[in-house]
């Protein structure tokens, strides 16, 4: 891994939405051994608020699928609504194909099922970063773009203001050879 791309993995802050206290701890212990900044919250309707009240503060959320109050489909909605840019993955011990199905279309990243491994969480943040990195590289040469674009687009203004100083110039001394003419012989 490149030192920019774990750099912008450890810009994101995660969110840990379990009711499994011992799931919850596992991941925020590993996401802290990674250099992760962690936050955990054991309900959907407390990461639903979490989310509205500080909507660019989680790039990374991992939310159980069965929770007390709001379950993680509604904690991926809130996500999704509060920053569309944040990687949601759901984790559950009663996977299905309808709910599989159902995340990814709401705009899961991942899909996990208990018990997980954490070398599926590694897999996934290799992921994240070869994304973030893909994202910061287009990002790049959009600007880049940007910037010949504006300098090709300034080109030809300015050697049409160049041309016409030039016949101003022709002019101006036409005009005066016209004024004096005693002054050219």
């Amino acid at each position: 891994m490149m030192p920019e791309q774990a750099d912008r993995i450890a810009a994101l802050e995660v969110l840990v939405v379990d009711d499994e206290p011992d799931v919850r701890e596992l991941l925020a212990e590993y996401f802290r051994t990674r250099g992760l900044r962690v936050a955990t919250l054991s309900d959907g309707q407390a990461a639903a608020e979490a989310l509205d009240r500080e909507p660019a503060r989680f790039g990374l959320i991992f939310s159980d699928l069965q929770l007390p109050g709001l379950d993680g489909l509604g904690v991926l909605r809130a996500a999704r609504h509060a920053n569309p840019s944040a990687y949601v993955v759901i984790i559950t011990g009663f996977a299905s194909l309808d709910s599989a199905i159902q995340a990814v279309r709401l705009g899961a990243y991942d899909y996990l099922t208990k018990p997980f491994s954490l070398g599926q969480i590694d897999v996934i943040l290799e992921r994240v970063q070869d994304r973030l990195a893909l994202e910061a590289e287009n990002r790049r040469l959009l600007r880049q773009l940007d910037q010949r674009e504006s300098a090709d687009s300034r080109t030809p203004v300015s050697a049409r203001l160049d041309a016409i100083e030039a016949r101003l110039g022709r002019i101006e001394a036409l005009l005066r050879a016209a004024a004096n003419p005693d002054a050219t012989t």
